[in-house]
């Protein structure tokens, strides 16, 4: 067997980029379908989970997944870093195409690709220190056990913890605790690209906050490219440079931070946003807000044409039987009919 290859240094300028944003990573009419599953003598459904989405992200960027849950954005983010392996279209990372790889070659993108996920206590070896815990990834790379846990202490400094908290376990640690050390654990290897899967959600408010600015404080030093999951679009606000919103698997606006919150384009969009609360009581009072008609449908049944339209208050009989593409220039992009804004 020959060693593992380098990771291919070709990059592939995206439509509308300068040319020395070439993107990091490009994904690329990406679809994950689960099968369907036999219960009680009868077949479910295959389910759709993530339905042709695109897009780019260049170095020391950050990119934001929002949406309802279910809507396809932890899938999405397990692709990227090959947790899960896509049905149909492509991963790329640094020019090369990892959609598909076998496990014994992935060894690089391990290195160049972590993944910070949404509950830190589930996330974190009750049976291993903090130590093991953190020098884990360097270990599995073929680092020494003495200089893993040299690079150990060296990242809990550097997400705010101390030395001391090398040999204790995770369930002496708060939340916030928790997730920091699943923050350095990421780091251990210096990956280029972080994918956050909800990183904040479990946390109380003023915790999320920390975490929010450590997060802000690491892309800055260290240079990193995110992919920050989120239900949350104020969390998103404050971390990313471009929002993508999802639905049902597919993205329905997409562009960036200043024109997605400042003019949504997607009625999707402005709902999600008017849920958003605002810190001034009469802004707060005099401001719209868009209630959503039910629920999202099942991924396993999705409605024909646009699927957003049994929600939609715009939605005419085009929406029923058509479905938009995403369209406009790379600063925002919107697959509606009869989107608000121009």
């Amino acid at each position: 067997m020959t060693d593992t290859p380098a990771m291919s240094t070709e990059h592939r300028t995206r439509p509308g980029a300068a040319p020395d944003e070439v993107p990091l990573l490009s994904v690329r009419d990406l679809v994950k379908t689960f099968p369907g599953r036999r219960r009680r003598g009868r077949a479910t459904p295959p389910v759709r989970a993530v339905d042709g989405i695109g897009f780019d992200l260049a170095a020391g960027r950050t990119l934001g997944l929002v949406g309802e849950s279910g809507c396809g954005k932890s899938t999405t983010g397990r692709m990227i870093v090959r947790l899960l392996e896509p049905t149909e279209g492509t991963v790329a990372f640094a020019g090369q195409d990892i959609s598909h790889l076998p496990a014994r070659r992935l060894g690089p993108l391990r290195r160049d690709a972590q993944m910070v996920f949404q509950d830190p206590n589930s996330s974190l070896n009750p049976r291993r220190t903090v130590a093991r815990t953190v020098a884990d990834p360097l270990l599995a790379q073929g680092e020494t056990a003495g200089r893993a846990r040299a690079r150990a202490a060296e990242l809990l400094d550097l997400v705010g913890l101390l030395p001391e908290h090398l040999d204790r376990y995770p369930h002496e640690f708060s939340g916030g605790q928790a997730q920091r050390i699943g923050i350095a654990r990421a780091l251990a290897t210096r990956p280029r690209l972080i994918v956050a899967d909800e990183p904040v959600s479990a946390l109380d408010v003023s915790v999320q906050a920390q975490i929010i600015n450590l997060f802000e404080r690491l892309r800055s030093e260290l240079g990193l490219a995110y992919v920050f999951v989120a239900h949350d679009l104020s969390v998103v606000k404050r971390v990313c440079d471009r929002v993508a919103v999802m639905y049902l698997g597919r993205i329905v606006e997409i562009g960036d931070r200043a024109r997605v919150y400042g003019d949504p384009a997607h009625p999707y969009t402005r709902a999600l946003l008017s849920a958003v609360p605002v810190p001034d009581p009469a802004a707060e009072r005099a401001r719209e807000r868009i209630v959503l008609r039910g629920d999202p449908p099942s991924p396993a049944a999705p409605p024909p044409g646009c699927p957003f339209h049994p929600r939609c208050h715009k939605a005419q009989d085009v929406c029923r039987v058509e479905r938009p593409e995403l369209t406009g220039p790379p600063s925002r992009q919107v697959a509606c009919h009869f989107p608000e804004s121009d």
